[in-house]
Parts: C-alpha cells; structure tokens; sequence
C-alpha cells in the first residue's frame, strides 16, 4: 500500500487533478463510469452515501448536490487534502484520509460506490463483505472495474503493483456477501455491476 500512497500523493505533485480536467479530459474518464453510473445510485436528499477510493473528487462534485451526505475515503493525504479544496462548496461531505480494509465507518450508508479503485485491493472478497456490511437494508453497491488486465500502472519512472479485476470473479463475491445483482453493463473501458442488499424484513 505504501508504494499506492506514493503513487498518487506525486500524481497531485505533478499536479493531475481529474476533477479539474477540461472537459474533453473529463469526458474521456467518463469512459470509466459515467452518467448511467451515477444513474445507478438511485440518488435522492434521504440518502448517505460513501466512495471507496474519493481521489481528488471527480464523481463526488456530481454525487453530493444529489444526497443527503457523502463520505469519501482514500488512501493519499494529498489527494485528500485537494479533494477538500475541489469540493469545498458542499456542506454535507465528510472526508477520511485511510484504507478502507481497515478503517472504521461510525454508521450504515443507503449506497457504496466505487470506480478505479478495486484494482488497489487485493482481498476483494473481504473488500465486498465489509461492503455488504456497511449497507443498510436494500443498500445499492455500484462498481465500475477496468477492462485493463495489466499488473502494473506504469507511469515511466515509477511502476505500481495492482491486482486486475474480472467480471465473473466479482459476481462470485458479490453472491457469496449475500448481495443480489440487479444491474450489469460496460462502457467503453470498464465492467460496471449495480447490486443491491436484501432487506431483512
């Protein structure tokens, strides 16, 4: 994780900031997620919603003026201090420098999402039950994984070791954390499963 760390506390050091890309820059990392991702989440102002993986606040600033608040977490204390400055218009977001696998959380949200980060997790069965955990009784979980099967980001003077995701391996997670698919699409570089926790009433 450390190497993780250091990768994006020097990607805001070179300052690379998707959430103050120009639009066409924007546009290209909507080929990640997008507008039916965030469509997904089903939001409205009754709902607490947190991002494994916040980065500098990309999706956040379309997600917070549509619930009631939103928890972002991330590893890099730098990236979490620009994703402060980028979202700093909204009241109702929290922000946790952490790693998710061992953080915390003091509450239940109503929608867990997450897109470009499941590839820094290695554990990804844990990952999806401390998820499935962390949801409120009929909780969507929405994820957006790279097509991309490469074990490294290679950024020419730095390599960083990542753990590529399938679609089926997902599926099988997602089951076994007692979660049921209700949605799964692509676009044009990422797998994207909508799945939702069943009530216990």
């Amino acid at each position: 994780m450390k190497e993780v760390i250091e990768h994006y506390n020097k990607l805001i050091d070179e300052n690379n900031d998707p959430a103050r890309d120009p639009k066409p820059l924007r546009d290209y990392m909507d080929k990640w997620d997008g507008q039916r991702f965030i469509e997904s989440m089903q939001l409205d102002q009754s709902k607490a919603v947190l991002e494994i993986g916040v980065g500098t606040g990309r999706i956040a600033v379309k997600v917070a003026p549509n619930c009631k608040s939103l928890c972002g977490i991330d590893v890099s204390e730098k990236t979490i201090q620009r994703a402060t400055e980028n979202l700093s218009m909204y009241q109702n977001i929290k922000l946790i420098c952490d790693d998710f696998m061992f953080c915390n959380f003091e509450a239940e949200f109503d929608v867990i999402y997450s897109s470009l980060t499941f590839m820094h997790i290695q554990d990804k069965l844990s990952a999806i039950q401390k998820i499935a955990a962390l949801l409120s009784n009929n909780g969507l979980f929405v994820l957006s994984i790279d097509k991309n099967q490469n074990e490294y980001i290679d950024m020419g003077d730095r390599r960083v070791k990542i753990y590529p995701d399938n679609p089926n391996d997902i599926r099988s997670y997602l089951s076994a954390s007692k979660l049921k698919i209700i949605d799964e699409f692509e676009t044009d570089h990422a797998y994207i499963t909508v799945s939702r926790k069943a009530s216990l009433v």
